[in-house]
């Protein structure tokens, strides 16, 4: 059986990384491709803006 690879983004070294080699502290993850462990902080900020603006909705909903 084949292991499944697992990515995560070092915050520190601003390297990926394959599997868990760092220190929680530093990694974003994890991702299912390298490709997308590279992006990780434009990810984030996606989905920040992305909660940001549910939230708002969401709150303007209730306003009424």
């Amino acid at each position: 059986m084949a292991e499944k690879k697992i990515f995560w983004f070092n915050t520190r070294t601003r390297q990926v990384e394959k599997g868990l080699l760092s220190s929680s502290l530093y990694r974003i993850g994890p991702f299912a491709t390298e490709e997308e462990a590279s992006r990780a902080e434009e990810i984030l900020r996606q989905r920040s803006r992305s909660w940001a603006e549910e939230d708002e909705k969401s709150d303007s909903d209730t306003d009424n």
